[in-house]
């Protein structure tokens, strides 16, 4: 249940979410540390995300870390 939600950098992208949808699909939780609202949508994401129990994975991109993968999206 640990790999059911997990933060990801730009670079595991690919492998986690468009590869990683093939097989489970995939939630991706744009977030930023300064943002108020995703403080409050994100642990609701993941209760949902644990609460399906294996049924879809979820992946957090902090969109200050990841501003390339953020902006093409």
């Amino acid at each position: 249940a640990d790999n059911l939600v997990k933060d990801i950098s730009e670079a595991e992208f690919m492998a986690e979410v468009v590869d990683g949808s093939a097989e489970t699909p995939v939630i991706v939780d744009f977030w930023a540390p300064w943002c108020g609202p995703c403080k409050t949508l994100g642990p609701m994401l993941e209760d949902a995300v644990k609460a399906a129990k294996g049924a879809v994975r979820m992946v957090k991109v902090n969109v200050d870390e990841a501003q390339n993968i953020a902006g093409q999206l």
